[in-house]
């Protein structure tokens, strides 16, 4: 059996011809079988990479999702393993009422974790627990030029380091295992504070951020002049005392793609405004459920149809911290006065916990990250005016939210590419590697 597949942001437009994978005793013999016939092929977890790091150069994707089961879990310790296809959002519905938590978690528990692991995900607490792979101790690899691996920092250390963050490129992920954190309630204690400018988020991020585990800024992208970098900032805390329940609210769906987007230069303004407009001046706290606020957008399925039939890029970029202030209002500046951007634009300042990953994406100082309907030459121009800037301030860009970076960029951003394409499967390809090695 196959099916088509396609990355999030539903740009470019290569579909994905799929070979599911149900037992983990069968991906050696499929990796080898899926070789012979196409010559190259990528593991495909549950489609939430935005660009084309999750696109085979072959068409043909070893689709990992069905490996679905838990291994083991120790509940006093909060060490679990499972299969690489487990998502997010299934494993806190099991550790949740046991009193455990993820370490990190990026904006939607719909991400495997193979695939959390291989895009080295971040946070709202980078500041505080670093990235995904700073909690995985371990994980079994399956390659095609050799027999079935365990890696760690002590077996295997070279592809234990590629791995992490290495956009599935180093072998298939069979299973991992991840070393939770203990909470006490499932609901978290949040601080919203209004703020009027960039200026002000800076302040506000210097003083609260080291005051808890989880912080992140809405931003009105549109704002202009000394409102540039207005928006809304948010802290939390998980909560001392409450219940420990996993939250599965109901959901809205996005049935079908317009033929147009419905992000556009009117809705984005009456967006921004209402939402900014509706928040008061002064700090105000509130106890509220871990779900709205990590996941804001996972109660709308299928939204990324919004953008309509050409689909949309996301541009996520981390500034150093010297730069980080000036860098973010050029690009603010310039995203404004193009009239285009999301309505979830999203500010905040990574820390300084070290990846164990080779091509991990975070660094000390600040990330902004949009999305951007895909409008052709209006947006490549646009990009190309952002690029020049994160290049400027010795920044870089997201793989796994990428569809446009030059390869030039790349591989000034990431020097160690080299040292890693010498620990690549022969047989796994992607169209992003292709496009920034060659």
């Amino acid at each position: 059996m196959s099916y088509s597949l396609q990355s999030w942001g539903r740009y470019p437009s290569h579909p994905q011809t799929a070979k599911p994978c149900y037992w983990r005793a069968d991906l050696q013999q499929t990796l080898a079988d899926m070789a012979a016939q196409h010559g190259t092929l990528l593991p495909f977890g549950n489609g939430r990479s935005y660009g084309d790091s999750c696109l085979a150069t072959s068409g043909h994707a070893l689709h990992m999702r069905p490996l679905d089961r838990f291994i083991s879990a120790n509940w006093e310790s909060g060490l679990i393993r499972a299969e690489a296809g487990v998502t997010l959002g299934e494993l806190l519905a099991l550790a949740i009422p046991q009193g455990w938590f993820l370490p990190v978690t990026p904006g939607t528990q719909f991400v495997t974790l193979g695939g959390a692991l291989a895009n080295d995900v971040h946070g709202k607490n980078h500041h505080v627990r670093g990235t995904f792979g700073c909690h995985v101790p371990r994980f079994g690899l399956i390659r095609s030029d050799r027999p079935p691996l365990v890696c760690s920092r002590q077996e295997n250390a070279e592809l234990y380091a590629a791995t992490i963050g290495g956009l599935g490129l180093t072998g298939i992920i069979e299973w991992l295992e991840l070393q939770l954190v203990p909470i006490r309630s499932s609901l978290i204690d949040a601080t919203h504070v209004r703020f009027g400018s960039l200026e002000e988020f800076f302040v506000l991020s210097a003083e609260l951020d080291p005051k808890h585990e989880f912080a992140v800024s809405w931003i009105d992208c549109l704002a202009r002049g000394k409102s540039v970098g207005r928006g809304i900032y948010m802290a939390a805390n998980h909560a001392e005392e409450g219940p420990l329940v996993f939250a599965n609210p109901c959901k809205l769906n996005v049935p079908l793609t317009p033929p147009f987007s419905a992000i556009n230069r009117l809705s984005l303004r009456l967006l921004n405004s209402a939402y900014y407009g509706g928040h008061r001046d002064g700090r105000h706290n509130s106890r509220i459920s871990y779900e709205p606020f990590f996941y804001p957008l996972d109660r709308i399925l299928n939204w990324n149809r919004i953008y309509g039939p050409r689909g949309f890029q996301q541009y996520q970029c981390a500034i150093p911290e010297g730069n980080a202030a000036a860098a973010t209002r050029e690009l603010l500046d310039a995203i404004a006065a193009a009239h285009s951007g999301s309505f979830l634009a999203v500010l905040k300042r990574f820390g300084d916990v070290a990846s164990p990953g080779l091509l991990s994406f975070p660094l000390p100082g600040a990330t902004l990250a949009l999305d951007f309907p895909q409008q052709g030459e209006i947006t490549a121009r646009l990009f190309s005016r952002l690029d020049t800037i994160v290049r400027e301030a010795g920044g870089r860009l997201y793989p796994a939210k990428d569809a446009h970076m030059s390869g030039a960029d790349f591989r000034n951003a990431y020097p160690a590419w080299a040292q890693y394409e010498g620990l690549r499967d022969p047989v796994l390809s992607s169209r992003f590697w292709e496009r920034v090695t060659t």
